[in-house]
């Protein structure tokens, strides 16, 4: 007899913290091979897409290879995938839906073995422009940030990894600096802390990190106390990585280029700023925006990428202080890159170059954090962020 859909998330969902321990191994990983899903822009006349392009990826040479489309909707920029590897959610980057000034996000079954998509349903996200989403460590909550109105909504997630309604919607109020960008709140991303049970929403309009507490299994959200942070006038929040120990969490920001780093006291959902410097060079006269942050894996290094330098910043991550120190920056070979990913294997890194219409694979140096790019960039219409999902093994 088969095992039925919510038996087997039942079983993923339970299986979840041995799967990530027995994961850990770097070498086990590097024998596997991986598909990855890209979330792209479809308005655009001069590259145009239809949706979600998947690729597959080698890292025992970082091939990327056999692009092609999945899955057709609307602006699908920014993905997230349910810890159980089964569902894929895909934000639609849009100003209206169903008559409402909203976006939506939309679910898509996954298939790991043939690489596929299978869509789900669609909801709202109860504001315009939706830019970013997560998912909660249980699998059970997806947060959804709305750029436009400065909103963000939190979505159940069923048994089969179909969205519900939203169960709960906050917007922000306020203002900063900057008399062109920052009139109103423009929520840039919605996160949860490594314990799922807090969110952390950055807004670039109003130049704050606000603290949320959540239960994801209630889909509940209620605003946390203390509320959260403000970083430097007229910086800019946008997204947010954390260090492997949950202690400490870094902010890119768009507007100043510049990289905060916290403390982080999980228990109080205290952030305390400890540091603020620039991811562009000192002699960079030009413009550009701060983009996508991660932490690699390793905990020792952190990267983030300027649109317009059109680079990834390198930085070396103090292991007693969480502080950062600059280690160079690494051309993308492209223009543009809004977003980057690291390889689940922790030796490689994906940067997607949106205005160029391609996706560049770059060698990490285990020592150094220093990254080589590997063979050509690789075609993908208006590329926004990538995702992997592990491709299991054909049968023998």
């Amino acid at each position: 007899m088969g095992i039925g859909t919510t038996s087997r998330r039942a079983l993923a969902s339970a299986s979840l913290l041995l799967a990530g321990a027995i994961m850990t191994s770097t070498d086990a990983r590097a024998a596997e091979k991986y598909w990855v899903f890209v979330g792209t822009y479809t308005n655009s006349k001069e590259s145009p897409s239809e949706g979600i392009h998947r690729l597959e990826f080698d890292p025992a040479t970082g091939a990327l290879t056999n692009r092609t489309a999945v899955a057709k909707t609307d602006n699908p920029s920014y993905l997230a995938i349910h810890p159980d590897g089964e569902t894929l959610y895909a934000v639609n980057e849009i100003g209206e839906y169903q008559g409402e000034k909203a976006g939506s996000i939309t679910a898509f079954a996954l298939d790991a073995n043939a690489g596929a998509l299978r869509e789900l349903g669609r909801q709202s996200t109860k504001g315009a422009i939706p830019c970013h989403v997560a998912i909660d460590p249980t699998g059970k909550l997806a947060l959804v940030a709305n750029y436009t109105g400065g909103s963000f909504a939190a979505l159940p997630i069923a048994d089969d990894g179909a969205l519900k309604p939203a169960s709960a919607f906050v917007k922000h109020h306020g203002k900063s600096v900057d008399p062109n960008r920052q009139t109103a709140p423009f929520a840039h991303s919605a996160t949860f802390d490594p314990t799922g049970k807090r969110a952390l929403v950055a807004d670039l309009g109003i130049d704050k990190v606000l603290v949320y507490d959540v239960v994801p299994a209630a889909g509940t959200v209620t605003p946390h106390d203390p509320a959260g942070a403000t970083v430097a006038p007229g910086s800019g929040p946008r997204h947010i990585a954390w260090d492997p120990s949950g202690k400490r969490a870094y902010l890119v920001t768009e507007m100043k280029s510049t990289v905060v780093a916290f403390d982080y006291d999980a228990d109080k959902g205290e952030l305390k700023e400890i540091q603020t410097l620039s991811a562009l060079p000192a002699d960079f006269k030009g413009t550009s925006y701060g983009a996508a942050i991660a932490v690699h894996p390793s905990g020792k290094f952190l990267y983030a990428s300027n649109r317009g330098h059109d680079s990834l910043a390198i930085f070396r991550i103090d292991p007693d202080t969480g502080k950062l120190a600059s280690a160079g920056w690494a051309p993308t070979k492209g223009k543009f890159p809004r977003d980057f990913v690291i390889d689940p294997t922790g030796g490689w890194i994906l940067a997607e170059n949106q205005d160029s219409d391609s996706i560049v694979v770059f060698k990490i140096d285990s020592e150094t954090g220093g990254l080589t790019a590997v063979g050509d960039p690789v075609a993908v219409p208006r590329p926004v962020c990538a995702r992997f999902v592990v491709r299991p093994s054909p049968a023998k």
